[in-house]
């Protein structure tokens, strides 16, 4: 049986911003521009933290004041490098078990910065790797998140 592998979700595009500042909106700054209706918790989402530090958390907290587990960070190299384990499952869900990754590299680009995104190992989701795959790459997932981080970036 020949298993087929989900193309990981890559955008690259530049901002305007040097790049620790695009890092730190990215990392620092991602409540600022995260989406409020792509939450998992109960009640509205409040903030989105990212810990600044490798096994940091990767969590959102909500209007009840509940904390939702996203994942962990992976891989923490101001201004260049962020990586973040991403361990919602396919109905959207906290699960410790699964493990996909969001890769972000920071390159300078005359004044700005080059962003490179990549969300991969997608294959984890098994079955359903299409439909995550497909939903995360969708016009309302990973682009339309992506535009709101540089839209920030850019101000």
């Amino acid at each position: 049986m020949r298993t087929i592998t989900p193309a990981p979700v890559r955008r690259s595009f530049s901002v305007k911003a040097p790049p620790q500042r695009a890092f730190d909106v990215f990392a620092a700054g991602m409540g600022r521009w995260w989406p409020p209706s792509h939450h998992i918790g109960e009640g509205e989402l409040a903030q989105v933290i990212v810990e600044p530090r490798v096994d940091g958390r990767w969590y959102e907290k909500t209007s009840t004041g509940a904390e939702c587990d996203w994942g962990r960070v992976l891989v923490w190299d101001p201004p260049r490098e962020l990586v973040l384990a991403w361990q919602l499952s396919a109905d959207w869900t906290y699960d410790p078990d699964l493990t996909t990754e969001v890769a972000v590299t920071f390159t300078p680009d005359g004044t700005g910065t080059r962003v490179d995104f990549e969300h991969r190992g997608l294959e984890a989701y098994g079955q359903r790797a299409d439909e995550v795959a497909n939903s995360v790459g969708s016009p309302g997932g990973w682009p339309a998140i992506l535009q709101s981080f540089a839209t920030l970036a850019d101000s």
